[in-house]
This record gives C-alpha cells, structure tokens and sequence, in this order.
C-alpha cells in the first residue's frame, strides 16, 4: 500500500492552494471540527435550519466579511472571500449555496450596484441582520437576463416604483432564499420611466416581515424538495404593482430623479446592461471554484478507498489486490485527479485576475470584460469535472459508494445543478466562443447579429496565438528547455501547448468561414443556428488551452524539486488525457497521425503507472482534511484486511 510523502504533499499543496494559501489553512481549522459538516438525513424544514444556524457561525469567523469593502465594514478583499468561502464546499454544498447567495449575490449586488445610500444595507447583510435573495431568473427566462419580464415602473407622484409581475413566465424562479429566510429581494427588472424603457436594473424590494409573513403584494412559494441541496430554501416570488421608495434602486449606473428624469454615465443600453452584469462576476468565479472542491472531495474519498479496498486473488503472491494496483482503476481516477490539479492552478489564476480587478490594481478597460470570458469558460470545465469525477468515484466504490454515509451520492445530487446556475454551461461555452471571435477589434463589441457574423467571417488564420500571447509562451518553454525541440516528440511542454493552440486556431477560423459561408445563403440567426456546433467546439478548446497554460506556469512557481517533478508528471497527464479524448479529431484533422495518437494512448498508461506509487500523496496534496470526508468505507469492513 502506497504510503503519503507529507512533505512533498505540503509543497505541493502550497502551490494547489495558491496565493491566498493562508486563507485556506486558517478555513481548514476552523471548519475541521464537524460543526459545519451536512447532515442528510434531515428533512427539509430542519436541514435548512441547520444551514442558517451556521452560517450564523460562519459570520462570527469572519470569513465574509473579507468580500467587503472597508468603508461597509469589510476588509476589502475580495480574492481571499472567494477562496474563503470555497472552503465551505469541503463541508457541506448547501452551507455554501446558501452563504454564497447572502453574501456573494445578494450582498454582491448592493454593494456593487448601490451606491453610498445603501450602505446601510451593506452592514446589516454581513451580519445576517438582513436576510436577502438574488432574484434575477424567471421561469420563462434563465439565461437571457436582457429579456426578463418583470417590470419596475417609476411614478412621479408618489416618488415611487411599481414592481409587477406581469405574466406567468414573469415569475421570479429557483430563487436561494426565498421560499423561506429572505426579508429582502435583490431584483431585477425592466426599468421604466414616463419618458421609456431603459433595460434591466436592480432594486431592492422587502419580501416578508420580521414574523416572515409575506408584505402585501407578494406571494412567495416553495420549489420544494430538490435532487440535492437540501439545506438551501429556493423558492418564487411573484409581484403584484408592490410599491418601493425611489431609493431602493441600486443606482451606480443607472438613477431616476425625483421628477422621472433618468440619467446614466453609459450611454450605450447594451454596454449599461453588460457592465452590470460584469460586476457581479464573482458569483460566477466562485460556483467554478465550489464545483472543484467538490470533486476534490469524492477524488480523495474514492482514492483512499482504492489504496485500502482489497479485490480478486493475485496468482503472483497469493494475496488479494489493491483496486489502484489494476490498470483501469488507475486510469479511471488518475487522469480525473490530474484534471483537478490543472483546474486547480487555473482557478488560482482567475481568482488573482478577479481580484486584482475588483480592487483596482488592474485599471486595463479590457481586463474586465476578459476576466468575464475567462470566469464562464471555466465555470463551464470545473461544473462539468466535478458531474463526471463525482460519477466516477461512485462507480469506482462499487456498491459502498452508493451508500449516503460514505458522501459521495450527496456530492454528485449537490453538485449536479452547478452546470445550470450562474450560466447553462451550453449558453456560457456559446459566449467564451463568441468572445474569441469578436475580441479582435473593439468596434465589434455592440454589433448585431448580422455585424458579428460579417465580422468573424474576415478573420485570417493564426489568430489564437496573435491575439492571445500564446506564441510567446511557446517560445519561453523551447527557451527554458535549451534544447532543440522535436514537433513530433509530446513529451516537450512546447509542442504540448502549440497542439492544443493549433486546435483552438483551427476551429475559431473555420468556424468563422461557416458562419460567413450561411450567412450569405440565410439570415444572421440560421447562420449561428447552423454553426453552434463548431462554435461551442472552438468555446471548449480555448478552455483547454487555457487551463493548460495556467498549469505551466504553476507549475514553474514550484521551488521543491521532488514536488515539482510530480506536477510535471500531472501536466503531462492532463495533456495527455486531452489528447486522448480528442484524439479522433487531431486524427480527422491531421494534427497527428494514427501512430502518435496510440502513442498517447501508451502514454496514458505508462503515466497512471509512473504516478501510482504517489497516490496518497498527490491525494494528501489537495487538502481535504480527512476530518471533513467524513466516509463510513474509509474505516470499516469493506477494507478489512486479513492478518
């Protein structure tokens, strides 16, 4: 049985944990005595007191008050809340839902929204004297938030908006909170003033009295018991012409005075509407980052088990195997732990870009706008890791990992709606795609349909590696090596990094020639229509090639050598099981022969044989206390070993 190099895993751990490693130790202390741990076999009505009982806990550590600026009572850091607060996802998802709509989106919003006159607010939310709920989608619209259909109508006289809801679809759905805690709803609504329509904005409306009874005019209902998240009260809310003070709207870039008159910095409603929304990007960033935390919990859970748990005779010495010591166990869960260390390290690096913006140390216009493509893409590749590593370990624990005391069905049934909330990943891969293919010029960014489809269809080839700095990486990694790099040899980082490059190249380029091509046949939306799936093709290799290039360069910061070689090793499974995957496309598409795509296959298994001996410690090195796995199968008779 493989034993766990406690000082590599530290290193290594480090370096996974990233620049606000000591946030997370500080969390794993104060989470690790089981208070915050879920219980599943709680009813609704009590899992979700429990989960509001400890939030109350989680608000005297202190741990949200760091998403806060100073001048509200924070400490003005929003990277360090971020991480923080994803720590929770190692104890209990709903803990986290449920913490992250008070202080994430509901908080997010009126701090980010509001204005001075709303700090008042600010204060009490921190403390969870104001109980709150994001209320943005609606039953007949999730993701296209531009369309919603509730209505907040000024009236002069009285100074006064009228919130309603003025048809079914219009109702406001799946909202944390408001089937239950929340006093205050954060929503969004069509602006409307006598002089028009100015687009959708954000105001603060009472829901329920202290006794939480409805306030008149609205009903809330109960979306009821869910496949997961138990712990989280999200419920409906309808209005019917509720009355809000002029004050109540959440005014930093949109306000309506006294009389009526609107009057906005951003001209441009389009431009109005996606700064907005751009703001509110940490909720984003953070879902990614609690999808990932799951499925470095059930990769621990499954792994442990596989280095205890005892299968089938072995001819050579008599004794029964290990599961990890059978090739396709190891290939089942390495290649997913070594997806875990990448979409670690990217997660670093998008947390730092986050923060870095939000405190405005990073004052590039464009930074904004491309930290938003970067927190969809891979919102998208860890929601999607975390539903397929989750499965994963559940098969790989046979019928132990079906069983509710061992965690891993109650990860899967809480992470599962991660690929919905925040964005449909579908929707977001469309966006990442088609920020790639608009990011070339500013003047592109508010055309139409039909302007951006005349637009991607001039694209010259190579345009990944010119616009994204790609080329230049390349070059420091041949540089770095000093040697003379083979194109064929996929064992260099370089020509690692220029395939996934290559593929990215490729599919943005021809999926701008198809759009021109139907364009000129159809109108703009049969042209997308008929292109969508090579867009969310070139959506998901720019994602790839991102989280590859922010695994190089964690890499690099790593000072240990031991722990640095086993990164290396990760890296060159990660790329390799991309590969793999895609290996019937680089094959259709001449990128590789049929040769060295079996070589990536040997390459897979040579790699899961190479990283077995170091299981427990590339496991030990995600740092997932053992005290918060809290795994029935870990330590009882499924794992008996005979003396």
């Amino acid at each position: 049985m493989s034993t766990g190099s406690t000082a590599t895993a530290h290193q290594l751990r480090q370096a996974l944990d990233g620049p606000w490693s000591e946030v997370r130790e500080e969390a794993r202390t104060q989470l690790a005595d089981g208070r915050f741990a879920g219980d599943p076999d709680l009813d609704l009505s009590a899992a979700r007191a429990r989960v509001l009982d400890q939030m109350r806990e989680i608000a005297k550590l202190g741990l949200a008050d760091r998403g806060f600026r100073r001048e509200h009572g924070g400490t003005g850091e929003p990277g360090a809340a971020v991480v923080g607060l994803e720590m929770l996802a190692y104890a209990d998802l709903s803990l986290w839902v449920k913490s992250g709509v008070q202080w994430g989106l509901f908080g997010g919003a009126v701090e980010n929204l509001g204005t001075e006159r709303h700090t008042e607010y600010i204060r009490r939310l921190i403390t969870l004297d104001l109980l709150g709920c994001f209320a943005m989608t609606e039953s007949g619209h999730g993701s296209d938030v531009a369309n919603l259909e509730t209505t907040a109508t000024y009236d002069p006289d009285t100074e006064e908006f009228v919130i309603h809801t003025p048809t079914p679809s219009a109702r406001k759905d799946y909202i944390g909170g408001a089937a239950e805690h929340a006093r205050m709803a954060a929503v969004f609504a069509q602006l409307r003033t006598p002089a028009g329509e100015h687009g959708v904005h954000c105001l603060l409306v009472p829901i329920r009295d202290e006794e939480g009874n409805d306030l008149p005019g609205v009903t809330t209902s109960d979306c009821g018991r869910k496949g997961g998240l138990a712990g989280v009260d999200n419920g409906r809310i309808v209005f019917d012409q509720v009355r809000v003070p002029r004050e109540n709207l959440l005014n930093r870039y949109g306000d309506v005075a006294p009389d009526g008159t609107y009057s906005s910095d951003i001209d441009n409603p389009s431009r109005r509407f996606f700064t907005t929304l751009g703001t509110l990007v940490r909720g984003r960033v953070s879902v990614g980052g609690a999808a990932a935390a799951g499925a470095r919990v059930a990769l621990s859970i499954a792994l442990r088990y596989a280095l205890k748990r005892r299968q089938f005779g072995n001819p050579d010495d008599g004794g029964e195997t290990l599961l990890l010591d059978y090739r396709m166990h190891q290939r089942r869960l390495l290649p997913l732990l070594a997806r875990s260390y990448a979409l670690a390290f990217a997660q670093n690096d998008l947390v730092r870009r986050m923060h870095l913006v939000q405190t405005g140390q990073d004052l590039d216009p464009h930074s904004q706008r491309a930290l938003e493509k970067r927190a969809a893409g891979l919102k998208v590749a860890q929601t999607r890791h975390a539903t397929r590593a989750i499965q994963e370990c559940r098969e790989a624990c046979g019928g132990a990992g079906y069983l509710t005391e061992n965690r891993l069905v109650t990860l899967k049934a809480d992470t599962d709606v991660f690929t919905t909330f925040e964005g449909d990943n579908v929707v977001l891969t469309q966006l990442v795609a088609k920020e790639i293919l608009t990011a070339y010029a500013d003047e592109v960014r508010d055309l139409d349909a039909l302007g951006w489809v005349r637009f991607a269809a001039t694209m010259a080839g190579d345009v990944v590696r010119k616009r994204s700095g790609v080329r230049q990486l390349i070059q420091t990694l041949r540089d770095r090596s000093g040697e003379t790099v083979d194109e064929g040899d996929l064992g260099k980082r370089a020509t690692q990094l220029q395939l996934f490059a290559d593929r990215e190249d490729y599919l943005t380029r021809t999926a701008a020639h198809r759009l021109r091509a139907r364009a000129e046949e159809t109108g703009p939306f049969e042209a997308f229509n008929n292109a969508q799936d090579h867009i969310l093709s070139a959506g998901s290799a720019h994602i790839d090639r991102l989280v590859l290039e922010a695994f190089i360069e964690g890499i690099a910061d790593i000072e240990d050598d031991t722990a640095r070689a086993l990164a290396e090793t990760m890296c060159d499974l990660y790329v390799y099981s991309v590969l793999e995957e895609n290996s019937a496309w680089f094959i259709i598409h001449r990128f590789i022969s049929v040769e060295r795509a079996k070589a990536v296959r040997r390459g897979v298994n040579e790699l899961v044989d190479r990283l077995r001996p170091d299981a427990l410690t590339l496991v030990e090195a995600l740092g997932v206390p053992e005290s918060m796995l809290d795994a029935a199968m870990l330590d009882d008779a499924s794992v008996y070993e005979r003396k």
